[in-house]
């Protein structure tokens, strides 16, 4: 069993996927900080400093100062703001990734028309006589049997 698990990790697959999972932490922090650091604070100043977070509403009835006290007390809360916070960071936190998607998209569409050569020169011809395509050397069709003209 110690064999086949060895195995197993060492595939390729397991490494590059453990690179994948590495770099995605890294990006998620990334991409949460420009979403929690820059662009919440951005969209509270637009909505007149209103933190989402601390939107909710008590199920009890009443009212309280914060929802800290609220849960301190033990009260069940609907908490619609943190849902509205976690939507916003969601769509921006997508639009990010599609950014950078499609950045690495155009990269590699860059790349590959570097490696993209001038076309092949053509290796085979129609024969005028049958219009069978036959190899572009040849002086008689193998088809109808006639005879090639010649190259100039």
């Amino acid at each position: 069993m110690l064999k086949e698990f060895k195995k197993f990790a060492l595939k390729g697959n397991m490494i590059d996927l453990a690179v994948g999972m590495i770099i995605g932490t890294a990006f998620n922090k990334l991409v949460s900080s420009l979403v929690n650091d820059m662009f919440m604070p951005l969209l509270g100043l637009l909505t007149g400093k209103i933190d989402f977070a601390k939107l909710y509403i008590a199920l009890d009835g009443n009212t309280y100062e914060s929802l800290a006290e609220a849960e301190e007390l033990g009260v069940a809360c609907f908490k619609y703001g943190s849902f509205i916070a976690g939507l916003i960071d969601f769509v921006i936190m997508a639009f990010v990734v599609f950014l950078f998607v499609r950045w690495m998209n155009k990269l590699s569409e860059l790349g590959k028309k570097e490696e993209v050569a001038a076309p092949a020169a053509p290796t085979t011809k129609v024969c005028p006589f049958c219009k069978s395509e036959i190899a572009i050397d040849a002086s008689r069709c193998p088809h109808c049997t006639s005879e090639q003209p010649k190259a100039e």
